[in-house]
């Protein structure tokens, strides 16, 4: 029997450039000796690998800037979005509120209308009807009120204020869950990439083997050894496809049909954030202003309270007019005008009521200061995952350009000194393609701890823009 020659080209990944799969030894030829020579094919990992066909069908390939297809998932996913048509209108509704409070420092007027009839009985005991009809005009404006109406539109200020900054807060969570699963979907579909060039190497050892076990029955379990790893990264692929299917069904519902490819999301987002920078940039946040415009809120409604406990000063203007019909018919008329000064002497309640707003002004500014604090542990724990995560791929790719030796070496030695076994190639084989896999999927942790730290700081929105 002849000797089963391979011929080999050792190559290890290029860092930086993961997805892409590494420049390979290439199967070129299965030498049988049954029946004459016999050679089988093996596809060259260097090739490019198809996309699954269930996403390529659903996805158009744009040859564009990653960073402007994510630009535009992100976009379609904020247009889509109900949550933030809810969060724009209770802003809009906001800004009403603020424009109402401005108004009602103005002067008012109301105008008063009344229809009475009348019965009654004099001395004679006759009795008579009497029909009478009253109208009025008042004007009144309020010339000073301890500046509650003042503080009152600040409230309201700073209310709408955290109604814009919730907004932004929305936008933020929804860039960041759409990025997140931009990554995740790329994640999948390198990985299907990888188990299927893994089921290719497989089947074409599958196929070699079968002619050679038609010779040779005594190298049947290398066979059955070899199918079975055929069959394992079969169910990893499936599985791959699978999982890049569920997240891109979840894409859809988001941002719609019109889903981008995945090309570059790979090596999209490979800086890790410096640290101080982002724990400086967490005070600017949109959460955490949200929060500081509600304390201030609050602040301005103990001023409120307060204001209701001083004098109270205001002019007003009226004339009024009455019909009576009875016997007779008589007019009246009538103007005035004066100013109203009230002064506050005994409101017990009043005391309460500051302090109950002094407290959820003080609660409020803690719970900022405890939500800034989680922020910054946060950040602190996501900038350590994102460091160790691209350690990770480092140190990954290093192995890989062993692994990638390894397992020309234990081939050679297989096939032609016969000093391995088929199970120290297969073994050799799976441990390489699981290093690739590992490689992805610490790229893309390390993508995704990224993203979070840009949402933890200043957001993700100015990156992406």
């Amino acid at each position: 029997m002849k000797p089963i020659a391979f011929a080999t080209t050792p190559a290890g990944p290029t860092p930086g450039r993961a997805g892409q799969a590494p420049q390979v030894w290439m199967l070129l030829a299965l030498l049988t000796g049954f029946h004459g020579s016999g050679w089988a094919t093996c596809i060259d990992e260097v090739k490019p690998e198809p996309a699954p066909a269930a996403a390529a069908a659903a996805v158009p390939l744009a040859a564009s800037n990653p960073r402007s297809q994510l630009q535009a998932l992100v976009q379609a996913a904020l247009q889509r979005s109900n949550g933030i048509g809810a969060a724009r209108l209770l802003a809009e509704a906001a800004d009403q509120d603020v424009n109402e409070a401005r108004a009602s420092t103005k002067p008012v007027a109301s105008l008063n209308v009344a229809v009475s009839p009348e019965l009654n009985t004099g001395n004679t005991g006759a009795p008579h009807s009497s029909l009478q009809a009253r109208g009025g005009i008042t004007v009144s404006q309020t010339i000073y009120d301890g500046g509650r109406s003042d503080r009152i539109v600040d409230w309201r200020r700073y209310q709408a204020e955290a109604a814009r900054l919730g907004t932004l807060s929305t936008q933020e969570q929804i860039t960041l869950s759409t990025t997140s699963m931009a990554f995740e979907r790329s994640r999948f579909r390198m990985q299907a990439v990888i188990w299927g060039q893994h089921v290719r190497k497989m089947g074409c050892l599958v196929e070699a083997l079968t002619s050679i076990v038609s010779a040779d029955k005594g190298r049947t379990s290398e066979l059955v050894q070899a199918r079975k790893q055929l069959q394992l990264a079969e169910l990893q692929q499936v599985q791959s496809m699978s999982q890049a299917r569920q997240v891109e069904a979840k894409l859809r519902r988001t941002a719609g049909d019109g889903l981008p490819g995945t090309e570059g999301m790979g090596s999209l987002l490979l800086t890790v954030p410096e640290l101080p920078e982002v724990l400086m940039a967490a005070e600017r946040s949109s959460d955490i202003s949200q929060l500081d415009a509600n304390t201030k809120s609050l602040r301005e409604m103990v001023r409120v309270v307060e204001a209701a406990n001083k004098p109270q000063l205001s002019w007003n203007v009226g004339s009024s007019a009455m019909l009576a019909a009875a016997a007779g018919t008589s007019r009246t008329a009538g103007l005035n005008a004066g100013i109203a000064v009230t002064i506050p002497l005994l409101n017990p309640s009043l005391e309460f009521s500051t302090q109950a707003a002094r407290k959820r002004a003080d609660a409020a500014a803690l719970q900022r200061a405890e939500v800034l604090e989680q922020r910054r542990q946060r950040i602190v724990e996501t900038h350590e995952q994102a460091t160790a995560a691209f350690d990770r791929v480092k140190r990954v790719g290093q192995v890989l350009r062993d692994s990638e030796l390894l397992r020309n070496y234990t081939l050679q030695q297989w096939q032609q000194l016969g000093r391995r076994s088929l199970f120290d190639v297969i073994a050799a084989e799976s441990d390489h393609y699981n290093l690739r896999v590992q490689y992805v999927n610490a790229l893309h942790d390390g993508q995704q701890m990224n993203a979070t730290l840009l949402s933890l700081g200043v957001g993700l929105s100015p990156w992406l823009n």
